[in-house]
């Protein structure tokens, strides 16, 4: 890889995004800063069109297709949110979209990607291949593949989150950012080192899949099998060949949390906050509530990934 994206990249793709993403609101709670002992800014990407940060690389990606590009189409593969937004943006380019998404995906996000005008084909994420899938459609349709997490298009929109909170907040001490493939947490490491050089930066996965921390500590992209989470937004098996580089060079440590801590946090939401968060969205807070105590007296951005849960499901896990 001879040229890994900048934060100029992410500056690039804000103009971009002008006019066409939500700028989403940054929220506070006392009780959280109570409990916290520190000043925390929530970047609440929940509140994203598509319903989360997806969006914003999604359309920075597809708004630099060539005419011949535009005409043939786009393929992607994702769990959902990433389905949505390409759906969407392909829409409002005028661009054919197919999407690949798993037998098991939320019934919200398939319904949401088809109602936008993507054309989705199911499979089996423990028996299949997503990637070869895509491939597959790519070649034999002359569709353009986007990934969800690893194209560097992809991961300098996903940067225009930090890229706004920070505009609104001024330097932080510390920014927790849940953690898939890594779109999300290198584009918004990118923003931070730039914004705010003395932040810590954190990425956070659930429990089960922590292959994102096994690859920072042992410094190489480890596979995992598909894990077993709520946080069905994180359920990658790897680090991208672009996003990990961008990680390892720029990002202080990788945090996980619980299932549990994740319901908790959605009831906390929902009850004190009135927001509907998706658990992978509730990642960076979790994480941010396990270090309390090294938190006292800092300035912390947590970025909300994003609010998209069947009703039914939410209901259950907060009943459970």
């Amino acid at each position: 890889m001879n040229h890994l994206p900048t934060f100029d990249d992410v500056v690039a793709a804000s103009k971009r995004l002008e006019g066409h993403a939500r700028r989403t609101p940054v929220m506070t709670s006392r009780t959280v800063d109570e409990t916290l002992g520190a000043q925390v800014f929530f970047k609440c990407e929940n509140l994203q069109r598509t319903g989360a940060f997806k969006f914003r690389g999604a359309f920075n990606t597809l708004s630099r297709f060539s005419p011949e590009q535009r005409r043939a189409g786009v393929v992607a593969f994702s769990s959902g949110n990433h389905a949505q937004a390409i759906a969407l943006s392909a829409r409002m380019l005028d661009i054919p979209a197919t999407i690949v998404m798993p037998q098991d995906a939320p019934e919200a996000k398939v319904a949401a990607t088809q109602g936008y005008g993507g054309q989705v084909v199911m499979y089996d994420r423990y028996t299949e291949d997503r990637e070869q899938i895509g491939r597959d459609l790519a070649e034999r349709h002359g569709l353009t593949l986007i990934p969800p997490y690893d194209h560097p298009d992809v991961l300098a929109g996903q940067g225009t989150a930090a890229m706004e909170l920070l505009e609104e907040t001024g330097p932080l001490d510390a920014l927790f950012v849940c953690l898939g493939g890594g779109g999300l947490l290198s584009g918004c490491a990118l923003a931070a080192r730039a914004m705010s050089p003395q932040c810590r930066v954190y990425g956070v996965e659930p429990e089960a899949g922590n292959d994102g921390q096994q690859s920072f500590r042992s410094g190489r992209i480890v596979h995992i099998d598909t894990p077993k989470t709520i946080a069905d937004g994180a359920q990658t098996q790897h680090l991208g060949q672009i996003t990990f580089p961008i990680i390892q060079r720029d990002v202080d440590d990788i945090l996980t949390a619980s299932d549990a801590e994740l319901i908790e946090c959605m009831s906390f939401m929902a009850e004190r906050m009135k927001l509907v968060v998706e658990p992978t969205g509730c990642l960076g807070f979790a994480a941010a509530r396990q270090r309390a105590a090294e938190l006292r007296g800092k300035r912390v951005g947590i970025i909300i990934s994003g609010g998209n849960v069947d009703m039914a499901r939410f209901a259950g896990l907060l009943s459970a």
